[in-house]
């Protein structure tokens, strides 16, 4: 393109781009040699077209262009920023409620646990202990019975474990325990 002249480049413009898309309002040059030549400016002056020529590394020329965007951006967030706090305020209650619907749902089909007390005798699952029995089928899913020695906390307790059991920790989860009733313990 260095070989063009600036009214080779008048033509090319009316011939590909104001014939096509009408007479621009401005033109953004980069002050190229083209755009500052006397033609050019006397063509831009009787089309009317108003010649902004930006400064090196700059494209905006004058400042407007920037200054709509901020304008646009200032809009933009005033305007996503109320839609978002209502969104969030939706989105909270109906987590809300259905984080209650799944709790109603849950605690229907959950029992409390059992309470137990010191001396009371359990059962220990017997889910993560090691069997020597080959297959869990044939394995016994209570172990025990064992006296309760402490209650830790309300879903926990420490066992009195046999000393054969000594590689077990005494202190469990209730999920683990079960109640013996005492016409099992007699049996």
């Amino acid at each position: 393109m260095s070989s063009i002249t600036s009214l080779d480049l008048a033509h090319l413009f009316i011939k590909n781009i104001f014939s096509k898309h009408g007479l621009p309002s401005s033109i953004v040059s980069d002050r190229g040699p083209l755009f500052v030549s006397f033609f050019w400016t006397n063509l831009c002056q009787k089309l009317k077209i108003s010649r902004d020529l930006s400064a090196a590394y700059h494209p905006e020329t004058d400042g407007q262009k920037g200054r709509v965007n901020q304008i646009l951006e200032q809009y933009r967030r005033m305007y996503l920023s109320t839609k978002i706090q209502s969104v969030q305020q939706d989105v909270k209650r109906e987590l809300e409620v259905a984080i209650n619907r799944f709790k109603r749902y849950a605690d229907k089909s959950r029992a409390s646990p059992p309470d137990f007390n010191p001396g009371d005798m359990v059962w220990l699952s017997s889910k993560n202990i090691k069997s020597t029995i080959p297959t869990e089928k044939l394995s016994e899913r209570w172990v025990g019975a064992f006296p309760i020695f402490k209650k830790v906390s309300t879903h926990a307790y420490h066992l009195k474990l046999l000393s054969q059991w000594k590689s077990i920790h005494p202190v469990l989860h209730i999920s683990l325990l079960g109640p013996v009733k005492t016409s099992e313990i007699q049996n």
